[in-house]
């Protein structure tokens, strides 16, 4: 198998007049999608993307899902763009792509005329309503290779400008041959889908529907702002399987949303990008008591995720949800700063990932790949590419890894080394904190805690000594009504920070 194309014609042939993507106003069987997708790869053919890029400015939908598997009939391979981001930051991807086509709706067609774009300016309704070109796309498919990129993510870059992760055919069907096995997704699954298609998460829903035939229910985005008519959606749909961001399941425990309703049909949910607070994982679970949690964990760079952990026991507030075992076809440890493996529970480690899975770096940025992308130290003997995640982990006694921190959330105050990750994890065993966030006030030489919930500085700090030594305890607190999220649902630590600088 060299393409995810194959799971597509597999399905539109298993399940041809079955729903396979469905948003608020349209939906498409499997095979609707392939005679679309195939139609618009015609279209797109005479373009020359072969292995090329092709931007997408459009809103997650049945028509984006069609497109995206256009470009991939014509050998192209998609980045998705959000339009809803600064211009600039637009316009710095586009820079770093070079790309010569840029597909858009009639919706954001403005915006995408303020870009300084000059190749190939396509409106989406274009590629559609002609006939598929067989001897065409026989062709393209000839020349494919499974390490031909299928999309590319852009994440924030540490320089300013956003890096673009190249991920390719065989990194994600050696993930989703895997994923979908092990938590036993299959045809008779509905898939909320709540990530922006520009996020990894998105990619789990894409491909674990195309894989098996499960149908795939995009979620407005809207409805995470109304929790009573989220769950109505995801009722009404017959969601089965939710694999959302912390921060999407937060929107509902924190809202008590479960007194409303609790949907009837939800087999499993799963969770990644930041640490599950405890306290909203023990509410979802009381009202699904027979549903299967995971905790997922992995950056972009290794094609979704690297290791799980299916929940088997009970956690209370400020115990370590544990990131678990590695998948299938991935190898993860822990270096420490000297790049010796590090197998004694306790003690930290960079935590880093080799295998097929892993991406093929950074879109037109060989000094920031040449940086995380390298050769596994513990193997001298021959060419092992491995990617080091910037995260650091630890073994449980229980031999089970955990995620610790970011290796640049350690800070040093009062001449200790202080993990930030520590003292949030103590922060939730505080009654009354909802949701808590912190970072370092250099120029003060303070920490600060941003938290969501009903209770004062006097009370956190207090209960605070029970846990952690003096040193450790956040000397500046800022009470928020509600916590900023980013559109991929983690905490907004950046515009935390500009809001309390701001204040001070």
């Amino acid at each position: 198998m060299k393409s995810i194309l194959e799971y597509l014609e597999h399905s539109a042939e298993m399940y041809p007049e079955k729903t396979a993507f469905a948003d608020e106003k349209e939906a498409c069987s499997f095979s609707q999608l392939e005679r679309s997708a195939r139609a618009a790869g015609t279209r797109l053919a005479s373009r020359q993307i072969i292995r090329r890029p092709v931007a997408v400015l459009m809103e997650k939908s049945v028509k984006t899902i069609e497109i995206m598997m256009g470009i991939v009939y014509a050998g192209g391979f998609y980045v998705i763009l959000d339009a809803s981001h600064p211009v600039f930051r637009l316009q710095q991807i586009l820079d770093t792509l070079q790309a010569e086509v840029l597909i858009t709706s009639p919706e954001n067609l403005e915006i995408a005329r303020q870009l300084a774009f000059r190749g190939d300016l396509v409106v989406s309704e274009e590629l559609f309503g002609e006939k598929e070109d067989e001897t065409i796309l026989v062709q393209i498919r000839g020349q494919q290779c499974d390490i031909d990129p299928l999309y590319v993510l852009f994440t924030s870059g540490s320089t300013g400008v956003p890096k673009g992760v190249v991920v390719s055919h065989r990194s994600v069907i050696d993930f989703m041959e895997c994923f979908t096995d092990t938590f036993g997704i299959n045809d008779q699954d509905v898939l909320g889908n709540q990530a922006p298609w520009d996020f990894d998460v998105s990619v789990k829903d894409i491909y674990a529907g195309l894989k098996t035939g499960a149908t795939v229910q995009i979620i407005p985005r809207s409805l995470f702002s109304f929790p009573m008519m989220l769950l109505d959606f995801l009722e009404e749909r017959k969601a089965t399987s939710l694999t959302w961001a912390v921060s999407a399941l937060c929107i509902v425990s924190t809202l008590n949303g479960f007194s409303y309703k609790v949907p009837s049909g939800i087999k499993r949910v799963m969770f990644s990008g930041e640490s599950m607070p405890i306290r909203h994982l023990n509410y979802w679970r009381s009202y699904l008591p027979n549903t299967m949690f995971v905790n997922l964990y992995g950056p972009t760079e290794i094609t979704c995720n690297c290791t799980y952990y299916i929940l088997n026991r009970a956690f209370a507030p400020g115990d370590i949800l544990p990131i678990g075992k590695a998948f299938p076809n991935e190898k993860v440890f822990l270096l420490d700063e000297t790049d010796h493996e590090v197998t004694v529970p306790g003690e930290k480690g960079e935590i880093c990932v080799s295998g097929t899975a892993l991406a093929l770096g950074y879109y037109n940025n060989p000094e920031q790949t040449k940086k995380v992308f390298v050769q596994n130290p513990l193997n001298p003997w021959y060419l092992e590419q491995m990617y080091r995640t910037g995260d650091l982990g630890v073994y449980n006694e229980d031999g089970e890894l955990c995620f610790a921190s970011r290796k640049d959330s350690q800070i040093k105050h009062m001449g200790h080394r202080i993990e930030l990750g520590e003292v949030e994890c103590a922060l939730e065993k505080v009654e009354g904190i909802v949701r808590c966030c912190c970072f370092f006030d250099q120029k003060k030489n303070k920490i600060v805690c941003c938290y969501q919930g009903r209770t004062d500085k006097k009370q956190i700090s207090t209960e605070l000594a029970q846990f952690l030594p003096g040193y450790m305890i956040p000397n500046i607190f800022r009470q928020m009504d509600t916590m900023p999220i980013t559109k991929n649902g983690k905490i907004d630590k950046k515009l935390l920070q500009s809001l309390y600088e701001n204040r001070k």
